[in-house]
């Protein structure tokens, strides 16, 4: 064994409360997650009695405030309650993350009816969440979506075929943006769909390359029968809601990678400290010690970027910019650091006997989910430029 073990991040924290949420979330990832992770990823498990414990635990709403069941946390500490998620196992994190983002056209843009309503079983009552936008033809140009939603009495109906959709088939309820105008973001609804509405079914899960014990599948409305009460914001103001969702989404990414690289780094420093070659461990060569100094330096950077982003939110200030920026650098910076880590483990590295190899499979998804980094950059590239000419 190597005679140092890789150490826990420190945390920098603002509060006992939140340095007691922290001892909670390693102790359930020490003793409910990590030590599972990769059987059932193998297996392609989703592990939903987890989400329930994440739930009675208060971790399913923690940026949310505490008069709907949240935990009334502020971003940083949210993202860092995923970082180490990730760390122990991808899907878990990510599934936390999109869960909030389903959470988050209702918290943000609901009336006070709706939220009491609805938000106590949403954050804290062990209910699931899954957020539709992208459809079979209409992924990075969300705006051409093409459900529908039409108007009968008290109630919409809507028709369509959503995609790419995380907990699809498993959710309790999915946030839906349809169409309900012209063409364009202007003609964009939100509404809050019950996961056993009638109508509403889910396809066969995606056959992914990583991430199988997160199920990701299309998710089909068929004259699913939603009350004007579960409309979110005014009729048209759905694409701006989404977008709104997506800002704080992809922190949520940023943070789910920098934990995926933390853990392939881990892995990497403790193999090469015990692993020996022409007498001495490998952990000694140059090239190899240049090599780990990079993949820290890239985790390092990114939790800071993130970070930097999520004091902006905390403190009511624009930050897309920032979440562009975090989404783009932490999920690239992810892709390197697994590619090399299996790299410092040669042909164990390739192996399914240790973790790196599932590092490496499920890093490459986020560098897609929420806005793939080519639209992470235009969106950089309007805020430094100003709007592309037409």
């Amino acid at each position: 064994m190597p005679d140092r073990a890789p150490q826990p991040v420190e945390r920098r924290l603002p509060t006992d409360e939140a340095r007691e949420l922290f001892a909670l979330v390693r102790e359930i990832t020490a003793r409910e997650i990590a030590p599972r992770a990769a059987e059932e990823e193998e297996a392609g498990h989703f592990p939903r009695e987890l989400f329930s414990l994440l739930s009675t635990s208060g971790l399913l709403g923690l940026p949310y405030g505490s008069a709907y069941g949240g935990g009334d946390q502020p971003y940083t500490v949210y993202l860092q309650v995923l970082e180490e998620l990730a760390a122990a196992r991808l899907t878990v994190a990510l599934g936390v993350s999109v869960h909030s983002l389903s959470c988050h056209a209702l918290a943000a843009f609901g009336t006070d009816a709706q939220r009491a309503a609805h938000l106590p079983a949403m954050l804290g009552g062990g209910l699931l969440g899954a957020y539709c936008l992208s459809e079979p033809s209409s992924g990075s140009d969300a705006a051409a979506l093409r459900t529908r939603a039409v108007r009968d009495g008290d109630d919409w109906v809507l028709e369509g075929t959503k995609a790419w959709i995380t907990h699809g088939g498993i959710a309790d309820f999915y946030t839906v943006m349809a169409r309900t105008g012209g063409a364009g973001p202007k003609g964009v609804t939100a509404f809050l769909v019950p996961g056993d509405a009638p109508g509403l079914s889910a396809a066969v899960p995606e056959r992914k390359m990583g991430m199988k014990g997160s199920p990701t599948a299309q998710v089909h409305l068929d004259g699913v029968r939603v009350p004007d009460a579960r409309r979110i914001g005014a009729e048209g103001q759905g694409f701006t809601i989404a977008l709104a969702a997506l800002d704080s989404g992809r922190l949520g990414i940023a943070a789910c990678a920098v934990g995926l690289a933390q853990a392939a780094l881990d892995t990497a420093v403790g193999y090469a400290r015990e692993r020996r070659q022409f007498g001495r461990p490998v952990a000694d060569f140059q090239g190899l010690r240049f090599l780990l100094a990079d993949m820290a330096t890239q985790v390092e950077a990114g939790r800071a970027l993130y970070l930097e982003a999520a004091r902006l939110r905390d403190e009511g200030r624009p930050f897309g910019r920032q979440a562009a920026m975090a989404k783009l650098f932490c999920s690239d910076a992810a892709m390197r650091t697994t590619t090399d880590a299996v790299q410092v483990l040669g042909g164990y590295g390739y192996t399914a006997d240790f973790p790196v190899e599932r590092y490496l499979r499920e890093a490459k998804v986020l560098q897609i989910v929420e806005g793939t980094n080519q639209i992470q950059r235009v969106v950089i590239a309007r805020h430094l430029a100003g709007p592309e000419s037409r």
